[in-house]
Order: structure tokens, then sequence, then C-alpha cells
């Protein structure tokens, strides 16, 4: 792994920006910053038939169920918490000022090599406390006691999130949102129910089939669209992750919404809809971390970023109402013995549920958080193919073998055989996650690599560390996809820690849009390098950590027809 030097780092941040560190950890949430309803108890929400539990009988549970592990022999063995190794705080700052600037000593852009820092100093658990005013950090590289996190947790797994969206939802729009949050910011029943509700339309693999040919047409035109910006030296504008952007948002429009949105089109006008929804998703990617990572002074009053963030939203939501409105109004007047095939994702949901507001949300919360997840993944992988060379030959050799003539539709037969660009993408993703972890708020106390853990505080998961480390995969340092394949498509042997490396997470809240995520992956570099040449003949870049673990620098790539 081209990884970044270890060294003493000199901030330039503000000194809220510990939570820049613990945002990009956990995928772009700040998961010590809950607003108040998020830190009620779980089983005091309302249960699933919608009565709220009593109080008193959820704390007799608990004291139960803390007293029942209390008197396991696993529990009075383990050691006290104190004693996890960790940086040790200083009175007043404690560990904040790590982080702040002119004396601290981790730069967050290199979050992902502070991860790397602190194992290697303090080993395979690292308690990183004395937060000013947040629970403490409690970063896991142990691919067995992660494993055991995830398989030990309850139906509702409580995972740090975004507070501008909670509030957004919850207060400032609640209104429209009431009860039904959605599954990004909302935990407990809450969450559940709804995921329950929208979870078989968006997982089943009818509705992933029934996307590909139009997600392959927009792929065909932003491909198109490469080469209409390609220089003489047929080079790439400095600017292409923004295009990887605007096809990213095509591709969602078209399956949260069940319309093209026209991003892709060239010379839009300013106030255009396409170039409003462009402009108000580049400012969600650039802007939205501030809230989050900054002194949070929105919390108290409307400061002028609040109120462009919630200008922003609400512009979303009108969108979002906009084409499930028209989905609707087209299922009304639609003969239903005249309907051709499968219906789409959001036909799918509205004619299940009875309720547009449901479609509705799913859509808004698949576009929040699929934007800037699938395009910053696929620049990393762009540029990993790009610089080398031999990797990406394989993959066009595979290509060219399944799609003799490049003008072949795709399928998902000829997908599924498409070993190598496959094992490629969870190579890349293994070595430069692109959310370079993900995390847990313990709710209920627990051993991890034998200390005792006390329940509410944060459990840390870097995979960008753990997805490295030679104790869970052989020759980590190597790029090489043959890891993932079978024997019988040149796999080659050795160890593959299952939960070493999870770009989507597992267990009930691993990522909902999964699927779509891999198609459109597949999709673009599917046709990409059957057709080019991927070239990047400039400075090495490096990874950094901005919204996204991505390269850090101009996308200048060649791009040349095969």
């Amino acid at each position: 792994m081209n990884k970044l030097p270890l060294r003493a780092w000199r901030s330039t941040t503000s000194e809220p920006s510990l939570r820049r560190c613990v945002s990009k950890i956990h995928g772009g949430s700040s998961p010590t910053s809950l607003l108040p309803h998020e830190k009620r108890r779980l089983d005091t929400r309302e249960s699933s038939t919608g009565v709220a539990a009593c109080p008193h009988l959820a704390d007799q549970e608990e004291a139960a169920n803390a007293s029942r592990i209390h008197a396991t022999s696993e529990w009075q063995n383990a050691l006290p918490y104190n004693q996890i190794p960790g940086p040790k705080p200083i009175p007043i700052l404690g560990n904040t000022w790590r982080l702040m600037p002119i004396i601290g000593q981790y730069t967050i852009s290199d979050v992902a090599n502070i991860s790397s820092l602190l194992h290697e100093r303090y080993g395979r658990i690292v308690r990183f406390g004395g937060l000013i005013g947040r629970p403490d950090l409690l970063f896991i590289y142990d691919a067995d006691e992660i494993e055991k996190c995830y398989r030990s947790e309850g139906p509702t797994p409580f995972r740090p999130s975004m507070p501008s969206l909670v509030k957004y939802k919850s207060v400032v729009r609640k209104d429209f949102f009431g009860e039904l949050g959605g599954v990004v910011g909302v935990h407990g029943e809450p969450w559940r129910q709804f995921r329950s509700r929208v979870q078989k339309p968006v997982l089943q693999l009818s509705t992933i089939r029934r996307y590909l040919q139009p997600l392959e047409i927009i792929t065909d035109d932003f491909l198109l669209r490469c080469e209409s910006l390609l220089d003489e030296n047929e080079e790439l504008p400095e600017d292409f992750d923004n295009e990887i952007h605007k096809w990213s948002l095509e591709c969602i429009g078209r399956v949260a919404l069940d319309t093209r949105l026209g991003c892709l089109e060239s010379n839009l006008k300013p106030d255009s809809e396409p170039q409003q929804i462009i402009d108000a998703a580049k400012y969600a990617l650039r802007n939205v971390a501030t809230l989050e990572l900054k002194a949070p002074y929105w919390r108290y009053f409307p400061t002028p970023l609040w109120t462009r963030y919630v200008k922003n939203m609400n512009f979303f939501v009108g969108v979002c109402m906009k084409y499930i409105q028209s989905a609707t109004e087209r299922l009304k007047t639609q003969d239903p013995s005249q309907r051709a095939g499968e219906p789409s994702l959001v036909e799918k949901v509205i004619m299940s549920e009875k309720d547009e507001k449901i479609a509705t949300i799913m859509a808004l919360d698949l576009i929040l958080v699929g934007i800037d997840t699938i395009s910053m993944a696929v620049c990393s992988m762009l540029y990993q193919l790009a610089t080398r060379p031999v990797e990406q030959q394989k993959v066009h050799e595979e290509l060219k073998r399944l799609l003799p003539d490049p003008n072949t539709p795709l399928t998902i037969p000829l997908l599924d055989q498409m070993h190598h660009l496959k094992a490629f993408i969870k190579e890349v993703f293994r070595m430069y996650s692109t959310v370079i972890g993900n995390g847990r708020t313990l709710q209920e106390d627990s051993v991890i690599c034998g200390y005792q853990v006390p329940k509410g505080v944060q459990a840390v998961f870097p995979t960008i560390v753990t997805g490295n480390m030679g104790e869970y995969v052989t020759d980590a340092a190597t790029f090489r996809p043959e890891r993932w394949l079978k024997p019988q498509h040149g796999g080659v042997a050795g160890k593959l820690h299952p939960f070493a490396s999870l770009p989507y997470g597992y267990g009930a809240r691993m990522c909902l849009g999964r699927r779509f995520a891999d198609l459109e992956m597949q999709i673009l570099l599917a046709k990409l390098l059957r057709n080019y040449k991927l070239e990047y003949n400039h400075k090495p870049l490096d990874y950094a950590v901005t919204f996204m673990y991505a390269p850090d620098g101009p996308l200048r790539f060649k791009m040349t027809r095969l």
C-alpha cells in the first residue's frame, strides 16, 4: 500500500477539528454530536406495536442485562476499562489539544494514518479519551473482536449519525418527516420499521436487473461526454472528479426518482433544474462537513451556513417530491394490464406502501448517502487502474473475451463472469477504503480484547487499517486482486479475514444501496475498460481524507479509444 509517511503532524484546523477525525472514521458522520432525542435509550422508544415502553421497565431490563454480563467469568477476568492503552489526556484540554492548530500533533486530512499510528503505538485496542464534551472513542484493530461486536448486536444497532441531518429531519422539517425519519440519522425502532418497509424492493435481484439497461445508457452518455472533454493530449480536465459526480447523480436519480435528471447535458443554463441539482449536490459534498466538524453554533442560532444548508435540503426534498408525485400520477393513469416488465423501485414502494412520502424519504436518503461515496470510490478505482497498467490489461483481456463486440449490451450473466473486474474493485476497497471505518455506540457493557468496556462508548472499526494488516491478509502490502478469486478463476491461496475489510458495513445496518452501488461501478468500469485505455502521466497523488478517502489532486487521465 502506498501509505503516507507516519510522522508528527502540525494541525491547521480549528479547535473542534477532532470532529473531523471522528466524522471521517465514521463515514462522514460526527458520532458523538448527538441531539437530545438521539440519546434516549433505544428500549424506551416506541415498540413495534407503536406503544411506548415503560421507562422503569427499561431500567430494570438494563440492570438485569448488566448483572448478567458482570456475572460471567469473562467479565470478571477482564482488565478494567481505564487500563486500555491510549494517548494520555492533559488537564483542561484532555486529548483535544492533539488536533488543535499549532500545538497539535495530527492533521485531519491524514486521519487514515492517524488510525495507523494509534495502532502501531498502542496495539490492537486504543482508548482515545479526554475529548472535551464527548464520550470516548475506542479503536479496535482486532478483526475477531470486530466480528464479535457485529454478531452480538441486536436488531437495532446504534450507528453514530449526522447531527445536522438529524436536526433538519426531526426539528426543522418535522412537519414533513413526522415519525418517518428514514434510514439515515435514525435509530432504534423507528429506523427498523422504516427500513423493513423499503428493504425488500431495494435489495430484490429483480429490481437490480431492471436498472441494468437504464444505467448502461447513462454510462454510454457519460463516456461520450468524456470524449468531448479531451484536450489535444487526449487528457481529461483537472476537474474531472466533478464529471464523475454528475454521472453518479444521474445514476442515482434514475434509480431513486425514476427519471433522467439531465446532469450530463452540456451547456446547462445556470437556472436550469439539472444545474441547480448539480450545484446543490456540490454544495452538500463540499460544505456540509463544515457543519459537522466545526463548532456547532447552528444548534443554538441560525448561522449563515445553517440557513444555506436548510435551503439546500429543502430544495432536495422538493425535487424528490416532484418526481415521486409524477411516478404516482403515472401509476394512477396507467392501465395495469398494459404494464410491461418489472416495476421500478419507486413504483414498487408506492404500490406496496400506498404512501408516496415513504418513497420520497427513501429517495432522499439514497441521494444524500450515495452521490459522495460512489463517485469518490470511482475516482479511486480509476486512479488505481490508470497507475497499474498490468492490472488494467488483465481486466481488458477479460472484457474482450466476454464482449468480443464492444457494442454488446451488458447482461447480469455477463457481469457475473467479470471475475477479475470485481476482484479489482474489492482489492481497491481493501487497500484504499473510501469510508475508512465504521462504528457503533455500544448498547451494553462488553468485554473487548480482554477489557471491561461500558455501554455508551463509541467503538470504531478502522477497516482502512485492519484491511492492510498481515495478521488478517496474506502479503497485505501487495495489491493483488487474485486474492479475491476462486481457484478455478485464477485465485491465490492465503489469509483473508472476512471482517478485515467491510466497505459496506455488516449486519442489520449494512448499506441499503450496496447492490445499486456495485452495479453502477461495474457497468462504468466494464464499458470504459472494454473501449478505452486509461493512463495517468503526472506526479503521483497521495490519498487524503477530504470528505472521503480518495486521491488528493487533479485526475488528469489520458483516455485513448482502443
